[in-house]
């Protein structure tokens, strides 16, 4: 206890030394800058970037960054402890939190930070962000606080007075730091989690209860004081993720929990010079599972679906095939109770409106097949399907197969028929987990790029199995879904497809006489 004291006294000489020799103006910049969070952040930011930190003017109600700053401020002034702050991405609450500490390093240079991130590199390059920051000859000018000559890891540093930040990615290890000051009455340093998981990975249950675990196990636990802040701050991505948890009391702690939505209950935007009202609307109508979670903090039910029934265009006729292709799922066995092979006949098409060219391409959904059979029988399943497509206008320039246990299977028994190109689609950890890959096609069939022509028999049972496809994978199947995503991908998002489609014949036979000219492809997704 008494080296504590003497080292507070110690402490509190250095800053008033310090202070002597700054002049009366930078001695108000100084005091300024050290009571006003805000002022402090305009200041730093313009001195880091070059450019204004310029606050949110939403209409009827308060600035989200005046909200963060409020919710800060009390947290600093030890009201709580344990805080959860939900924003929308790229809204600045990154800047407002490295900003923070900085700020309080300011004030109290001992204090001690643990940085989370799903990533180390993302928690490295905050880190830094805020080393950047402490570095600056006019911070250290103003507020005595320097940073101790060794420190020159990427994701942590010192200060001189025995303060540090260091920087965790979700599953890495913490051993020998900790947050937080002990046995002082006064701000003392926090644990800040920044978006603990990663957008892409959320929807995998293995991944996410990973990230919960590790927090529960690990980062919680690296607090040097019962009093020491721990700060979650990043959006809602699921019903079952960290934040998500915390909030239901998963730690058994009570939380601080501020919520702020892109659009508010009278629609209005909150922060217009970044997105307007009405690019807000245009995000919700065409991907609301992500807007719901990511810019309203409000993930959907678990049963909710992804797919509406009304986002499927049903058309009284067939409109102009550019070309045509196949995608398949297919199944282990011929139980019922299991997923189907499902085989999808896909349309390229050039949507029009009022016969103007809009420039997008839609996928016309022109038959479905839905069949359990063994393995063996697949091969013949698959010429039956094909055989049909083929009697189309436009023949079908390639077949795209899951590389699966049957998927290889039927792969190897095509791969020497002559004039059919098989792409062979490998998932790996990049592709996502599968409701990923359907949220990924989501905004555009959402968009009204998927049709179908009335009357025909899949139309129907295609729909309703694509509107019971829920985020929370508690629907029964997904065979004919799994087809859609791939088809999407496809022509859509990567547009394979387009190098078929050009406005002479010579060239689409040029393009399709290439496209052979190896009869099994890889695609990795």
């Amino acid at each position: 206890m008494k080296n504590l004291r003497k080292k507070i006294v110690t402490l509190e000489q250095t800053a008033f030394a310090n202070i002597n020799n700054l002049s009366l103006t930078e001695k108000k910049l100084s005091e300024d800058l050290k009571n006003d969070f805000l002022k402090f952040t305009q200041y730093f930011f313009k001195a880091r970037t070059g450019k204004d930190f310029v606050l949110s003017q939403p209409i009827s109600r308060l600035s989200h960054h005046l909200e963060i700053k409020d919710r800060l401020i009390s947290i600093y002034k030890g009201k709580d402890t344990r805080s959860l702050i939900h924003c929308p991405p790229r809204y600045g609450k990154t800047e407002m939190m490295i900003h923070f500490i900085a700020w309080t390093l300011a004030n109290y240079p001992d204090s001690q930070y643990i940085y989370i991130s799903y990533s180390a590199r993302l928690a490295t390059k905050q880190t830094a962000a805020i080393k950047t920051i402490v570095n600056n000859p006019e911070y250290a000018r103003l507020f005595n606080v320097k940073i101790k000559s060794d420190s020159r890891a990427k994701d942590s540093f010192e200060t001189t007075a025995g303060g540090a930040v260091y920087a965790a990615g979700s599953g890495g290890t913490i051993t020998g730091y900790g947050a937080g000051v002990a046995n002082v009455n006064r701000w003392g340093g926090c644990i800040a989690i920044d978006d603990i998981h990663k957008p892409s990975e959320v929807t995998s249950d293995t991944i996410r209860q990973s990230e919960v675990d590790w927090y529960i196990e690990t980062a919680q636990s690296r607090v040097n004081s019962r009093t020491t802040p721990i700060i979650g701050i990043g959006q809602i991505l699921h019903e079952d993720d960290l934040f998500s948890q915390l909030a239901r009391g998963l730690s058994g702690e009570n939380w601080n929990i501020t919520k702020i939505k892109a659009l508010d209950e009278s629609q209005n935007a909150l922060d217009p010079a970044k997105h307007t009202k009405e690019e807000l609307c245009r995000m919700r109508d065409t991907m609301p599972y992500w807007f719901a979670a990511q810019y309203q903090q409000t993930p959907q039910p678990a049963g909710g679906g992804i797919f509406k029934s009304a986002w499927f265009k049903i058309l009284d006729f067939t409109p102009k095939i550019e070309a045509t292709f196949i995608t398949c799922d297919t199944a282990e066995t011929a139980n019922t109770y299991n997923d189907a092979t499902v085989f999808s006949f896909w349309g390229v098409y050039k949507i029009k409106h009022h016969e103007v060219d809009t420039g997008l391409y839609g996928l016309h959904w022109l038959d479905c097949s839905e069949t359990w059979v063994e393995p063996k029988d697949l091969e013949a399943t698959f010429f039956s399907f094909y055989a049909d497509c083929m009697r189309f206008e436009v023949k079908p320039t390639f077949t795209a197969i899951e590389k699966k246990s049957t998927g290889v299977t039927l792969v190897s028994l095509l791969k020497n028929v002559p004039a059919l190109t098989v792409y062979e689609i490998e998932r790996g950890r990049g592709s996502g987990s599968k409701t990923a890959r359907f949220l990924e096609s989501q905004p555009y069939i959402a968009s009204g790029r998927i049709s179908f022509t009335s009357g025909l028999r899949h139309v129907k049972s295609t729909i309703d199995h694509m509107a019971k496809i829920t985020a929370n994978d508690s629907h029964r199947r997904d065979d004919i879904a799994d087809t859609c995503a791939d088809a999407v991908k496809l022509a859509l998002i990567d547009q394979l497809v387009l190098g078929f489609i050009s406005p002479g014949e010579n060239e689409v036979l040029t393009g399709y006489s290439a496209f052979h000219k190896q009869s099994t492809k890889a695609l990795r997704w």
